[in-house]
């Protein structure tokens, strides 16, 4: 993957986790909903999507893709502090680019946030986002946390 492309994947993991966060759904819902073609639409439109407000694109995806509000709030009763929608972009990014086949990172994409581990991460109630990137991508290679 070039720079550009990894700044772009980075992006839009960003903005799935944002997206999930707003209308409080799974990170596996929103890319189901948002579906393989829309996922390689918002990785080509990138580039320019950068310079708008995470707001701003966030509300035309839901707009567009008919993403319903949902219940599955993993924010309200954290006691500590949760890692930003940008750390959280930046780790799934990392485990798609370790993942994927070269020309593969779309399915990857999917196939991670709708995976167990997408859940495991996003339940900021435990550490499991601060841990080491290995190990969450061997886990979720193995299909359960690894002890």
């Amino acid at each position: 993957m070039t720079v550009n492309e990894k700044n772009d994947l980075f992006y839009v993991c960003a903005l799935i986790e944002f997206i999930s966060r707003k209308t409080m759904n799974k990170r596996g819902d929103i890319v189901q909903s948002i579906g393989e073609k829309g996922l390689r639409k918002q990785l080509k439109d990138a580039g320019v999507n950068h310079c708008l407000s995470f707001e701003q694109v966030s509300d035309e995806i839901i707009e567009v893709y008919g993403i319903k509000n949902g219940d599955f709030d993993t924010i309200s009763d954290c006691k500590y502090s949760i890692p930003s929608y940008l750390d959280i972009g930046k780790l799934y990014s990392i485990m798609i680019m370790d993942c994927a086949k070269p020309g593969d990172e779309v399915q990857e994409m999917m196939q991670i946030f709708q995976s167990f581990i997408s859940d495991e991460i996003s339940d900021f109630s435990t550490d499991l986002y601060y841990q080491n990137p290995d190990y969450l991508e061997w886990s979720y290679r193995e299909g359960y946390l690894l002890e």
